[in-house]
């Protein structure tokens, strides 16, 4: 048998404790560590029968595991990044991988220099959903694609917004959210040439956004829109269409709409929708769903940075990619706040 990769939990938060539960529950992992500050870090450690560190340097001092995944505020992902890179440790840090393009520039450089893998934990990726419907892009069935739409639209209720920090600037579904989308149609689609964003917070009044339009310029000459909101009562979203967390109800709607020129694919449904003969907007349409099983992308994450680590696989998304991801984010505030298109490099 092959010895179990050993890897660390930075954060004991709402996503820590579920990697914590799920590197418990993976046989090609184990759970070294908990680092977490707090009591309830130090609880949740205790109940998992591992060693408790109030620091990463604390933990480093008395043994290192081979790799470690961060689940940290996104203001301490720089520097909890950058300690694991020094450590020589690969690391696996939530989205966004940072909170600032310049240091996360930064954090790259660096571990490029130095071979360190560094994932991004943009899991969605990881869902067979989004690897077939990648499959079939990449096909040709659907021709050539000229249109992407993306939906996020849900309503968070008001004691949502109890927590002080999700009513200030930085807290709303355009960091928090749509972060999740522009990742995956830049995984579907290729990368993003360009933006135009507006938003508005015209129904709760907190400093941060509620709703926002953008319009997507791909590299490739595809054009795309996508609208957030978490102030409508609507089932369009990744959420509410894919099942993927049980907490939130299932709705038989799609979140993307994917346009070509012989066909259409809707997602999470994986629904193809084509003219069987002549092309027409006169001609009936034949829809085909393709089926697949479905797998938490949680698991099909740690699953695959524990190959990362043994060197049997490259990383779905690395460091760079989620580092490129949130420079478009960051180009959509800029556009929304400036009222202009804003180009990336």
């Amino acid at each position: 048998m092959v010895d179990r990769v050993k890897l660390a939990v930075l954060g004991a938060g709402l996503i820590g404790k579920r990697h914590i539960r799920h590197v418990l529950e993976e046989p090609a992992a184990e759970l070294f560590a908990v680092v977490d500050p707090t009591s309830l870090g130090q609880e949740i450690a205790r109940n998992a029968g591992v060693r408790w560190f109030p620091s990463f340097g604390d933990m480093i001092s008395a043994q290192r595991p081979d790799g470690v995944i961060i689940a940290t505020p996104n203001q301490m992902h720089v520097r909890n990044g950058m300690d694991a890179v020094e450590a020589g440790i690969p690391a696996l840090i939530e989205k966004p991988i940072v909170d600032d393009v310049t240091a996360g520039e930064k954090l790259i450089k660096m571990a490029e220099a130095k071979g360190i893998p560094l994932l991004t934990g943009h899991h969605r990726r990881h869902a067979p959903m989004m690897q077939k419907a990648k499959q079939i892009i990449e096909s040709g069935e659907l021709g050539r694609i000229l249109v992407v739409n993306a939906m996020f639209w849900l309503f968070k209720p008001d004691n949502y917004f109890d927590t002080p920090w999700r009513r200030e600037r930085g807290a709303g579904p355009v960091f928090l959210n749509l972060i999740h989308d522009i990742d995956n149609l830049r995984y579907l689609l290729g990368d993003i040439a360009a933006v135009q964003a507006r938003e508005s917070n015209a129904m709760r009044g907190y400093a941060v956004e509620e709703t926002a339009v953008i319009l997507i310029e791909f590299k490739n000459g595809i054009l795309g829109s996508a609208s957030v909101s978490d102030s409508v009562v609507a089932p369009w979203s990744w959420e509410m269409t894919t099942g993927e967390n049980a907490a939130y109800p299932k709705t038989e709607e799609a979140c993307y709409m994917i346009g070509g020129t012989h066909g259409s694919l809707a997602v999470p449904s994986l629904d193809i929708w084509r003219n069987p003969a002549e092309r027409s907007w006169l001609e009936p349409f034949a829809r085909k769903r393709i089926d697949v099983e479905n797998q938490d992308p949680l698991v099909l994450q740690i699953r695959q940075f524990c190959n990362v680590i043994r060197g049997h696989e490259e990383p779905l998304v690395s460091g760079r990619e989620g580092w490129e991801t949130l420079k478009v984010i960051d180009a959509v505030k800029r556009s929304a706040a400036t009222l202009q298109r804003v180009a990336l490099p």
